[in-house]
């Protein structure tokens, strides 16, 4: 609110003014007095101009009442006391502060009278909360609420309280503090709205959330206890999102593979049995030819595979009927070459097992020999 020191307080300096002016005017007679008159008019209107600094607006008052809101420049009104101005900063960012007071030295203090709420499910818990605020409207912020500042304060507490009062404290301390940031701020705005303050809240910042100072290490015990157990859940989901894909994956390879054995097995065995089918028909047409027949196909599969040595007529006679070379480290490296590589000395690895060659060869003749006969 602007002052002016009129009249002078001094009543010195007082009659020394008026002194003068009266000296002024008995020199000139009555037009000194008329001139002098519209001097001191002249210097009490030209005291009515005022400026107004960007960012903020004057407030205009007719013998103390509203009459006008004036923009940042050079401004008139009528001088005191008829008009008097106010001049209020809009644009700064003022602050208030719930649970807790900031020091000259800006350290916090809390204020547990304010801190302490009670939470939905009947705990209590320590909430500090920072309102950072500036004025809308300069006319009803100074004279529609007594102490503003004040309302203000009251009214953030009772907001805060509201919205921790419906929300458990694992909720306010970790999970929904934004959303208690938030429920706190529209409240807060409706309350100054209907309070008709003049005062725009721009952000409310919880700065402590937590349990009591005497129980808060055992309930962050429990806290991180239930962290953990989230973190152990989540693992397991992590691990049964990538077991089961390869559990269902294997599953499905072992079906198909299930399947494509039985159509195997199926088709093999339908084979065999169409075959077997057609070689009875043939042993029907002729018998004798065709047990003959099946009879050196089992042999020429089951005697390549047999150590079996047969000896003929009269072999036994000789100093050394039969020498096994096949069990021979050398025989066996040339037996496991190709056939027809020769060996070291020039000879073919088949010409040491002759004799079993020809043993080989002799139940082909008897058998020759027996289909001759029949």
């Amino acid at each position: 609110m602007a002052q002016y020191n009129w009249p002078p307080k001094r009543e010195e300096e007082l009659m020394m003014w008026v002194e003068k002016l009266r000296a002024f005017a008995q020199r000139f007679g009555p037009v000194g007095y008329i001139a002098l008159l519209v001097l001191i008019t002249l210097i009490w209107l030209s005291t009515g101009f005022y400026i107004v600094r960007p960012g903020e607006q004057g407030v205009v008052r007719r013998f103390g009442r509203h009459v006008a809101t004036t923009d940042p420049g050079l401004n008139y009104r009528f001088p005191y006391p008829v008009e008097t101005v106010d001049v209020v900063n809009v644009a700064n960012i003022r602050r208030a502060e719930v649970g807790f007071r900031t020091a000259a030295t800006g350290k916090a203090q809390g204020i547990l009278e304010e801190a302490l709420m009670l939470t939905k499910d009947e705990n209590i818990v320590e909430v500090q909360v920072l309102i950072q605020y500036r004025i809308k409207d300069p006319a009803l912020f100074l004279f529609q609420v007594q102490n503003p500042e004040g309302v203000l304060a009251s009214a953030a507490e009772v907001a805060l309280r509201s919205s921790v009062g419906r929300m458990r404290i694992d909720d306010v301390i970790t999970e929904r503090r934004a959303e208690v940031q938030a429920e706190t701020q529209q409240f807060l705005e409706r309350l100054l709205d209907h309070y008709n303050s003049g005062i725009l809240i721009t952000e409310v910042r919880l700065q402590v959330a937590d349990a009591p100072l005497q129980v808060r290490d055992a309930f962050h015990e429990v806290v991180r206890a239930r962290e953990d157990r989230e973190r152990l859940v989540n693992e397991a989901q992590a691990y049964m999102e990538d077991i089961l894909p390869r559990a269902r994956g294997e599953s499905r390879k072992i079906t198909e593979e299930s399947i494509a054995y039985r159509e195997e097995r199926i088709r093999r065995a339908r084979g065999d049995a169409s075959r077997f089918m057609q070689v009875l028909e043939e042993y029907r047409r002729a018998p004798l030819v065709t047990r003959e027949r099946m009879h050196i196909e089992a042999l020429e599969e089951i005697l390549p595979r047999s150590n079996k040595v047969i000896l003929g007529q009269g072999s036994d006679s000789g100093i050394l009927p039969f020498l096994p070379l096949r069990n021979m480290p050398g025989v066996a490296s040339w037996e496991r070459k190709e056939p027809g590589a020769p060996s070291a000395g020039g000879e073919k690895p088949g010409g040491s097992t002759a004799a079993s060659e020809r043993g080989r060869a002799t139940p082909l003749r008897d058998f020759s020999s027996v289909r001759e006969r029949q």
